[in-house]
């Protein structure tokens, strides 16, 4: 059976974008639909990490994204790079705007439809936003769980799936020349987990990232050295802290997820 990933995003609950993907789908008996939904999304930086995680899933996107830069942002991510992008709100607005000669008043959260995981995942999401890639080390203490992790190990991807499932996720970037914060060291070993990777798999994936800026792709960045050194302290923190070591190398976001989850006896399944 042929699996279809949707993603739900919207700067209110959620509800209109995935009952608008939901009825769609409802049309196609012979595919296996998984859905998430990712509410409350305000931010440019929270929306980038969505739609990197939506390349790496192929999922297709229904949104409901009342600021126009934040859906343009949606629309020219997903055509850049052939992903598919139904906007649930951007062409109806058209629409009557161009019928009244009206301008929209483009306010999100006219309209409220929550159901009961509602403010558990805004509060998961916005606590994800407020400390991600090491921001606000003081609220470490607060976070169900805490990602470790050198430079492009998908630190953010995952934070944004787990606070998905109403999980408080903080993420800290390590590395031999950043100051790792030492409310790390108060923390439950058990919620923290470290994340590494493949030397060859990172250096491709810096490569691209320095292509994509424009910049000579070998740089400090981008060299096996450098990377080697930064795997081999990732390593020893780990066994320092004491903390789960996952390799993400041949690893989904889901699985990650599933392995981290699973550790702290949280229930997999989809609520």
């Amino acid at each position: 059976m042929k699996k279809l990933i949707v993603f739900a995003v919207s700067d209110s609950s959620g509800e209109t974008a995935m009952q608008v993907a939901k009825t769609a789908c409802s049309q196609f008996k012979n595919i296996e639909i998984e859905y998430e939904r990712y509410p409350f999304i305000t931010t440019e930086s929270i929306l980038n990490g969505i739609l990197n995680l939506a390349e790496k899933k192929k999922a297709i996107i229904f949104n409901t994204l009342v600021d126009t830069n934040l859906s343009n942002i949606v629309a020219n991510f997903t055509k850049s790079h052939g992903l598919r992008n139904f906007d649930c709100i951007q062409e109806p607005l058209k629409l009557i705007s161009d019928q009244t000669d009206e301008h929209p008043e483009k306010i999100t959260g006219l309209v409220h439809d929550l159901n009961e995981n509602y403010f558990d995942r805004i509060a998961a999401m916005e606590f994800a936003v407020a400390n991600d890639d090491g921001k606000n080390p003081q609220n470490l203490s607060q976070a169900d769980i805490v990602i470790l992790g050198v430079s492009r190990t998908s630190k953010t991807p995952l934070s944004l799936y787990l606070a998905n499932k109403n999980l408080k996720v903080a993420n800290v970037p390590i590395g031999p020349e950043t100051q790792l914060p030492d409310e790390i060291w108060k923390i439950d070993k058990n919620k923290i987990f470290g994340l590494t990777n493949s030397v060859a798999a990172l250096k491709k994936i810096r490569e691209a990232r320095m292509l994509s800026y424009g910049l000579d792709m070998e740089t400090p960045y981008s060299n096996t050295e450098h990377i080697e050194a930064e795997l081999d302290y990732a390593r020893k923190l780990y066994n320092k802290i004491g903390c789960l070591n996952i390799n993400v190398y041949d690893k989904s976001i889901e699985e990650t997820a599933t392995i981290i989850m699973e550790s702290l006896n949280i229930d997999t399944r989809e609520k």
